[in-house]
């Protein structure tokens, strides 16, 4: 763990790459991606306390994420304006869902598009507009999806007078609701169909920012590629432990997290290293296993094509931030996959379980958890709670009875009616972000998986 240290000056943000200036938290979310295509990273991680954990107990969401905001900004905006950032992006509910014994589901998907990156998209749209007002400037923000972080990107920026949106999706990996999210706002959001894999759309929005013909266009990112997605995504891991610990000083918590991009897993691995008591972290994916037999190898193989499963979001064979991951472990991984100096295995594995869930077993675990606890699982949140469950048949003789474990819910039962029907024989209800969606007009343009067919795109729709 981190030595408390006293904030004087500004955080400063490093590439995994290792070849690239520092710079503050302005600049690392404006560019999001670094300009030797690494990752950006904070190189001091700050330090919540025990006296200000215990104090989250009694707090609203939105005050421990200004809590933990002010943190990573320091020096960068005023507390009264991050204030109002805060108040204004998270005015929905967290629910954290009882199950049996001290084990429970954070549900994230009560937001704006019913998934979890709302909580990352819309306090990353608001800080980016505030400093673009500040400066005079306009964005073009591209981003790549594998499902709901497009439409919660194309959601929280829409209207934003500073800030263009242009969004890739695969065409045939994602669910009706979740491309209608997207393709039913218009004005300033533009998004492209490409008969590809999200790993295909990922490189093309990767090569564009490393296209020096592009810098006109003034390019970032709103993937989790952009460390101002992760920041607001340490938030909810506070919040939901400060919500259910006893208080007792040896209190610790498990959580399992459904993983494809891994942003989220990077949220949760820098609580940790803030000072969350982290027992350990489940991470589960789908049958895009790169990451589970990675560590159990030390072997790192980029799954290409990725495997296409129930959980879209998570059909990823090159997770982004599996760089950031390696990096906060001491290692060095380039944006290829390929590992300069290998991490810390022993380390990651005593902080990390990681399982891989396939088809068969998400679907068994829908029905399982309906069935046993009367739990609404969608595929994501399926592979998450069934991580679990393996955790806990493989290591639940070492664990006190009533250790608090916690599954994130990562996206609404409703998005994927298809599934549930299957599965369950009924229609999840509707939350009432998604009602009438069916009904509205989408306007989205296919184009070839092709670099260049991709860049003439941009230089022809968006001038100098």
């Amino acid at each position: 763990m981190n030595k408390l240290i006293i904030m004087n000056d500004p955080i400063l943000f490093y590439s995994t790459n290792l070849k690239a200036d520092k710079v503050v938290f302005k600049d690392a979310l404006l560019k999001g991606l670094a300009p030797d295509r690494g990752l950006y990273m904070p190189d001091v991680i700050p330090l919540i306390s025990q006296e200000e954990l215990k104090d989250f107990s009694q707090m609203e969401y939105f005050e421990i994420a200004y809590k933990i905001g002010a943190k990573y900004l320091f020096g960068q905006i005023p507390d009264n304006d991050l204030l109002n950032i805060v108040k204004d992006a998270y005015d929905y509910p967290v629910p954290l869902e009882h199950v049996y014994d001290n084990k429970y589901v954070m549900r994230l998907d009560q937001g704006p598009t019913a998934s979890f990156k709302d909580f990352a998209a819309r306090m990353m749209g608001r800080l980016m507009q505030y400093y673009l007002i500040r400066e005079n400037r306009n964005l073009l923000i591209l981003t790549a999806t594998s499902g709901d972080t497009g439409s919660a990107i194309a959601n929280a920026f829409y209207g934003l007078d500073n800030i263009k949106v242009v969004v890739l999706f695969p065409e045939k990996e994602v669910t009706n609701r979740q491309r209608k999210q997207m393709t039913t706002l218009g004005e300033n959001i533009q998004i492209l169909a490409l008969d590809a894999k999200f790993d295909d759309c990922q490189a093309l929005v990767k090569q564009a920012f490393s296209d020096t013909d592009l810098d006109y266009l003034n390019l970032s990112s709103a993937n989790s590629i952009n460390i101002g997605r992760l920041i607001p995504q340490i938030i909810y891991y506070f919040y939901s432990f400060a919500k259910l610990r006893k208080g007792e000083p040896e209190d610790n918590v498990i959580f399992s997290v459904p993983s494809g991009n891994f942003g989220d897993m990077m949220g949760g691995t820098l609580a940790y290293r803030m000072g969350l008591p982290v027992k350990r972290f489940v991470i589960a994916t789908n049958e895009n296993d790169e990451f589970p037999k990675y560590v159990n190898s030390g072997i790192y193989e980029i799954i290409e094509p990725s495997r296409n499963c129930i959980s879209s979001a998570m059909n990823v064979g090159h997770p982004s931030n599996i760089t950031r991951l390696i990096a906060l472990y001491n290692g060095v991984m380039d944006e290829k996959g390929s590992i300069i100096r290998q991490a810390d295995l022993e380390s990651l594995k005593k902080d990390i379980y990681a399982v891989s869930i396939d088809d068969a077993a998400t679907k068994d675990m829908i029905r399982s958890a309906y069935e046993t606890h009367n739990l609404l699982l969608e595929p994501h949140g399926s592979v998450g709670w069934a991580g679990l469950q393996r955790y806990l048949e493989g290591h639940g003789r070492s664990l006190k009875d009533d250790q608090l474990c916690i599954s994130l819910e990562t996206a609404h039962p409703a998005k994927f009616p298809e599934q549930i029907r299957e599965i369950l024989d009924f229609d999840p209800e509707l939350p009432a972000s998604l009602q009438g969606i069916e009904d509205k007009e989408e306007s989205y343009i296919t184009i070839e998986n092709n670099y260049s067919v991709f860049k003439e795109f941009l230089k022809d729709n968006y001038s100098k």
